[in-house]
């Protein structure tokens, strides 16, 4: 359940520290007081898409976090250890929208995308808007409400989607092989060239740089070698041998070094100077003696650094990028001769595949059917404590021509809501309220299933009243024994159902709109179910019929408890 929402700079929301409880919460207040900007809030928490207007004028950044206590048996413990985030019972998500349009994910300070966010966030929260209903309007999404319904289901469905996969990938290499034989097998012949010319080759890295090193000595060869020599004629020749030179100079010097420390300190110098110059031509003496001039190993680095560079052109600006190319090709082709079979032998594997993928699909397919008569049955009994008693709810199923990630068949919602009246699409037949209903219906039906740890409602009561508003209220009401409810409502039969009630004002300061939210007390309850059952002024008559409506609500929830 989600414990603590905490809202900064989003919309008109300055400040906005709220702690939830259990069961049922209601959000009441008057219009443009931020009711639904909570919900917005919420919606970008579980991973929905942003936009920089929520960002408060003049603030950097909007921050939404929200903390949630995890039932031991939550989905979304499998999900954390996929992502490599350590599981906890409390859950903290977080997210910053900034004016520039960059966003923040974070999962209890682990810095996440906005994928990974949505996927926790999905089974944590659960929106349920007043245009939501708008997708019972799409036939298209009525098969997956259906496996929605029963865990095995949806655990059949997933096995099946395997085997679909298999087939359809499948399917589509030997497609792809029949459409352009040709050119599999000139793509086959120029990798097997590709690798056998660079595997010829026998780079090795930094071979290039040590090749060119060493073609620069032999192509400087002589201007190397008179150098040396000269240097190491000065240095310890007949004529001049500076170093021993050097050396007569550091004996003598090294008489009067103790007379003073001045002397000492020359004497010092001139010491360090002979012994560097001498280790300086044993150097010279032993480089003249590697030198050696070989024009067959110069023709070698050439011919070896041309290899190289004609390597180059084609398959990379250098040694490593020739290497990591070669890589690449040689897994490619291990993959291409890996599939290179008879054509005969691949459409076996299809059969086989498509087989295989059918089986399920028709197991899928019972198995649905199967879920759809309890379904049914269980919508109209929905139907009937919201006031569609007389409703017929039926699930039809429709062939395919061929297999789809569904199976074998479509699903399409049919009703009929009065009898003698023909049963049809609910899509067409339904109307704005029924279609409210019947979203409930599932609902609540549903909540006991999918394990989402907070259901919000947000207006879902919009344009209804009388009984059928004490119903829809007794209907959320009863989502909440088994699931958080967070609901925003304008309806005074809903807002004194709920179990904790939130009263939402807008006022101004420092000229700038803002939202305050107050946790009413027994007291303050009665005057704002009063407030929403006058519209205007409150009378000695509304606070009795608001305290009436406090006591019935209190009775309906003792009564559901017993059941």
């Amino acid at each position: 359940m989600l414990q603590e929402l905490t809202i900064r700079d989003f919309a008109i929301i300055d400040k906005l520290d709220i702690d939830f409880r259990s069961q049922m919460t209601v959000l009441t207040g008057e219009t443009g007081a931020g009711k639904s900007i909570i919900i917005d809030a919420l919606g970008l928490l579980a991973g929905g898409r942003a936009s920089v207007e929520f960002v408060r004028l003049g603030a950097n950044k909007a921050m939404i976090q929200g903390q949630f206590v995890l039932p031991k048996d939550a989905k979304t413990f499998k999900i954390l250890a996929e992502l490599g985030i350590e599981p906890d019972e409390v859950l903290i998500l977080e997210r910053d929208l900034y004016q520039s349009g960059r966003n923040t994910c974070r999962i209890n300070g682990h810095l996440v995308n906005l994928s990974s966010l949505r996927r926790v966030g999905e089974t944590l929260i659960d929106i349920h808007g007043q245009n939501e209903h708008q997708e019972l309007m799409h036939p298209e999404t009525h098969i997956k409400l259906l496996d929605e319904f029963d865990p095995k289901l949806q655990a059949l469905h997933k096995d099946y989607l395997a085997k679909y996969q298999d087939y359809r990938q499948l399917k589509a290499a030997l497609a792809k092989r029949e459409a352009d034989e040709k050119a599999w097998a000139q793509r086959l012949d120029m990798l097997e060239f590709q690798v056998q010319e660079i595997e010829a080759a026998a780079l090795q890295a930094n071979e290039e740089e040590q090749l060119l090193e060493e073609k620069n000595k032999l192509d400087n060869f002589q201007t190397i070698n008179t150098a040396l020599e000269t240097g190491y004629q000065i240095l310890t020749g007949e004529n001049l041998d500076v170093v021993g030179n050097l050396g007569t100079a550091m004996s003598e010097l090294d008489k009067i070094a103790n007379l003073s420390p001045e002397l000492e300190q020359i004497s010092e110098k001139v010491a360090d100077a002979f012994y560097s110059l001498q280790d300086v031509s044993r150097d010279i003496s032993n480089q003249l003696d590697q030198m050696e001039w070989d024009e067959d190993r110069l023709n070698q680095i050439e011919q070896r650094l041309e290899l190289i560079h004609q390597l180059k052109r084609k398959y990379g600006d250098s040694v490593a990028q020739i290497l990591d190319y070669y890589e690449k090709i040689r897994a490619e082709l291990s993959e291409m001769q890996a599939t290179e079979i008879d054509v005969s032998k691949q459409e076996a594997a299809v059969e086989a595949a498509y087989q295989a993928a059918l089986s399920l699909a028709q197991k899928l397919s019972v198995k649905r059917k199967q879920s759809a008569q309890v379904l049914e049955g269980a919508v109209k009994q929905q139907l009937s404590d919201l006031y569609m008693d007389k409703a017929v709810f039926k699930v039809k199923f429709f062939p395919v021509d061929e297999l789809t990630e569904n199976g074998t068949e479509r699903v399409e919602f049919y009703i009929q809501t009065n009898l003698g009246e023909a049963m049809g699409p609910l899509a067409k037949i339904a109307s704005g309220g029924e279609l409210s209903r019947i979203m409930l219906a599932l609902k609540t039906i549903f909540a006991q299933k999918q394990g989402v740890t907070s259901i919000i409602f947000d207006e879902v009561d919009t344009g209804v009243s009388g009984r059928v508003a004490q119903a829809i209220a007794e209907k959320i009401s009863q989502i909440a024994r088994n699931s958080q409810v967070l609901c925003i409502s304008h309806l005074p039969q809903v807002a004194a159902i709920s179990d904790h009630h939130y009263f939402i004002a807008k006022h101004i300061k420092g000229g700038r709109t803002e939202t305050q939210l107050t946790m009413l007390e027994p007291q303050q309850r009665v005057t704002e179910l009063a407030r929403m059952l006058s519209g205007s002024e409150i009378t000695p008559l509304t606070l009795e019929h608001a305290q009436e409506l406090l006591a019935l609500a209190t009775k309906i929830k003792q009564d559901q408890q017993a059941h």
